[in-house]
């Protein structure tokens, strides 16, 4: 199932205000966070359009969840982060996902929560290729 009006569905410009599709993975897609104040921030969106953990099958679940595990591996290798934040909202955008937020020792916001969208750092299209082209080589 899609939603016409959803980002991670649809892709294009929807998803292209906030993220860059890196790849698919078993049962989700892999997406770059643009805003990247904590290098190597990223989300993990399952492929369907469904609001809730709960509304999929244990199956699924553990896919999902065998996804942001490997997404995670590949964040630690490439960005080194001393902690990794997992955050699954969805208030305003009712489809499944997790953001991965790499925290980093001393730096902002080390030892409490992320800001969802802090607005402080953009980067060049060179710069989030790079990124993930490390990412993709990572998992």
């Amino acid at each position: 199932m899609k939603d016409c009006n959803c980002g991670y569905c649809v892709g294009g410009e929807p998803l292209a205000k906030f993220g860059i599709k890196i790849c698919d993975l078993n049962v989700s897609q892999l997406i770059l966070f643009k805003e990247q104040s904590k290098p190597g921030r990223c989300i993990v969106a399952y492929k369907d359009h469904v609001s809730e953990i709960v509304n999929i099958s244990d199956e699924e679940r553990n896919a999902f969840f065998a996804d942001v595990t490997r997404a995670a591996k590949a964040i630690h290798k490439v960005f080194k982060p001393g902690k990794l934040n997992y955050g699954m909202y969805g208030d305003t955008g009712c489809h499944l996902h997790v953001h991965l937020c790499p925290k980093y020792e001393g730096g902002d916001e080390w030892g409490g929560t992320f800001t969802m969208n802090p607005g402080k750092t953009y980067l060049s299209e060179e710069q989030y290729q790079e990124m993930i082209e490390k990412i993709k080589a990572a998992l």
